[in-house]
C-alpha cells in the first residue's frame, strides 16, 4: 500500500512538471503582483510555453486555467547568489562535496558546472523558499582564512616550469533552475571566483601585497599567451606558472568579458580591489563585502555590484571590525547595486535568503530595494537581465504565489512555476514527516511503537 502511494506521488510530480504543462496557458488573477521593479494591486500574471505572456491588470485570456491569487503575493523566482546549491550535499564528505578542486594544474579552468547533481536534496528545500534560478559558485581552500605555504613554488612564475599552488582562482561559477529534471543547467562560466584580502593573502604566501603583484604577474601571463599561442604550442615560450587550460580560461577575465568574484571583507582590500580593477581592466563583482559602507560612494562611482549577508553583525576577524547590519541599507543609498545571499553557504539555508531581504528591510533597506536584491539584480549582475528575476513579458515564467508578504518568515510558497511547469510543494523532508506521521503499516519500525 505505502509503494502504490509512492508510486501515485512520483507520478503526480511528474505530471505537474512535464513539458505539456508547462505549455498550458495560465493565468494568476487578483494577487498583489511584484514584479521585480514595481507593484501591480489586483494583477493578472498570463504564462505560456514557459514565458511570461502579460503582466497587468487586465482580464485572464479565454481558455486559460484560472489561479486565484486574492489575498495573496505573487512573485518572481528569487535567485540565490554566492551558492553551492546542486554542487554539495554534505561539505564534510567529500564524494558529496563537488565544489572545490585541489588540483594545482585545474584552478581558472575548473567548471562547476560539470558536477551539478539534478537529484540533490537541497533543491526541493531551496525551491520552497521561493528559489527558482541560483548562482552557483566554486569554493577556494584559502575561503576560510587561507593557509601560508613557504614553498617557493606557491608564487607565479616559480619553479620548474611549475604550476600555481595553490592557485590565487577557484574556478567559474554557473546559472542553474531548481526544476525537478534531469538538467539544471541554465549557463556555465559566467563568472571567475577569487579571494582577495586575508585568504588571498594566505594563498599568496601571507601578504597581501604578494597577492596583488601575483595577480599582475599571473594576468600577465595569460596576455602573453593569448598573443603567442603557436609560440607556446611548438614550445617557444618562457615557462608560465598555470597550465593551458587555465590559461585559456583567464582569457575573458584579463580582456574584461567575464567577471571576476573577489572576495574581500576589510574597508582598505576593497579599495585595493578597486585600484587593481582599474589598472587590469577587469570586471569585478565584489563578494562579502562587511565593511562596504565606509566606502559606499567609491564602490558606486566605480560601478561595481556586491553580493552580501545584511545580517552579518559581529567582527570575526579583524577584517570585519566595522561590520554593522545597515550595511545593505547604505550601499544601496550609495547608488551599488546590491545582491543579498542566503547563510552558510546558502545551500541547506539558501531558503533563508528571503529572511535576510527582511531583515535588511527592518535595518534601512527599503522594501522594494529588497525585493530588486534578490531577484532582477542577480539577474543583472550575472547577464541574465530581462530572462530571470522579473515579471515581464517575454521572461522565463518563474512565478511564485505566496500566502503572504514573501519577506515574512510565516508566509508560505503556495504555488510554484519555473519555466512555467508548476512544481511539486514538497521536499525530502516532508514526505519523511507525513511517512512517520500517519502511523500506517509499517511506518514506525518495531522498536518504536506508539
Amino acid at each position: 500500500m505505502r509503494l502504490k502511494s509512492l508510486i501515485l506521488g512520483a507520478a503526480c510530480a511528474a505530471a505537474l512538471t512535464s513539458p505539456a504543462f508547462a505549455q498550458s496557458l495560465t493565468a494568476i488573477t487578483g494577487g498583489r503582483v511584484l514584479t521585480g521593479t514595481s507593484v501591480i494591486e489586483n494583477g493578472t500574471v498570463v504564462i505560456q510555453n514557459g514565458r511570461v505572456v502579460s503582466v497587468g491588470t487586465g482580464a485572464a485570456p479565454s481558455g486559460a486555467r484560472i489561479i486565484d491569487a486574492r489575498g495573496k503575493v505573487v512573485a518572481p523566482g528569487f535567485v540565490a547568489v554566492d551558492s553551492g546549491l546542486g554542487a554539495s550535499e554534505i561539505s564534510s564528505v567529500g564524494g558529496s562535496d563537488d565544489q572545490s578542486n585541489g588540483a594545482n594544474s585545474i584552478s581558472a579552468s575548473f567548471d562547476v558546472s560539470y558536477g551539478l547533481d539534478p537529484w540533490s536534496f537541497t533543491l526541493p528545500v531551496a525551491r520552497l523558499g521561493g528559489i527558482t534560478r541560483a548562482i552557483v559558485v566554486p569554493s577556494h581552500p584559502g575561503g576560510s582564512g587561507g593557509h601560508n605555504h613557504q614553498d617557493d613554488s606557491d608564487f607565479a612564475g616559480v619553479g620548474e616550469g611549475g604550476y600555481q599552488a595553490p592557485s590565487l582562482f577557484a574556478g567559474q561559477a554557473a546559472v542553474i533552475h531548481l526544476a525537478q529534471g534531469t538538467d539544471i543547467l541554465v549557463k556555465p562560466r559566467v563568472a571567475m571566483v577569487a579571494p582577495f584580502g586575508e585568504a588571498g593573502a594566505g594563498v599568496a604566501g601571507g601578504a597581501r601585497g604578494a597577492e596583488f603583484t601575483q595577480f599582475k604577474e599571473t594576468l600577465a601571463e595569460v596576455r602573453l599567451y593569448a598573443r603567442n599561442k603557436a609560440a607556446y604550442d611548438r614550445a617557444g615560450l618562457r615557462d608560465l606558472s598555470l597550465s593551458r587550460a587555465d590559461l585559456e580560461a583567464l582569457i575573458p577575465v584579463a580582456n574584461g568579458s567575464m567577471p571576476l568574484i573577489v572576495t574581500v571583507h576589510r574597508a582598505a582590500d576593497i579599495q585595493q580591489v578597486l585600484r587593481l580593477a582599474r589598472e587590469e581592466g577587469v570586471k569585478v563583482i565584489l563578494d562579502g563585502v562587511e565593511e562596504g559602507w565606509l566606502v559606499a560612494g567609491q564602490i558606486a562611482a566605480a560601478g561595481v555590484p556586491v553580493l552580501l549577508n545584511p545580517i552579518s553583525n559581529l567582527p570575526g576577524n579583524l577584517e570585519t571590525r566595522a561590520v554593522r547590519m545597515q550595511n545593505a541599507a547604505v550601499l544601496d543609498a550609495a547608488g551599488v547595486t546590491i545582491a543579498i545571499k542566503g547563510n552558510e553557504g546558502s545551500i541547506h539555508r539558501a531558503r533563508e535568503t528571503r529572511y535576510n531581504a527582511g531583515n535588511a528591510v527592518s535595518h534601512g533597506l527599503s522594501y522594494e530595494s529588497a525585493i530588486e536584491a534578490i531577484t532582477v539584480n542577480p539577474a543583472k549582475i550575472f547577464g541574465m537581465a530581462g530572462e530571470i528575476g522579473e515579471l515581464r513579458a517575454g521572461a522565463a515564467a518563474d512565478v511564485v504565489v505566496w500566502s503572504g508578504d514573501p519577506l515574512e518568515p510565516l508566509s508560505i510558497a503556495e504555488t510554484i512555476f519555473i519555466d512555467g511547469a508548476e512544481q511539486a510543494p514538497t521536499s525530502r523532508q516532508f514526505l519523511l514527516r507525513d511517512r512517520y506521521r500517519s502511523g500506517g503499516e509499517g511506518a514506525m519500525p518495531p522498536a518504536y511503537p506508539r
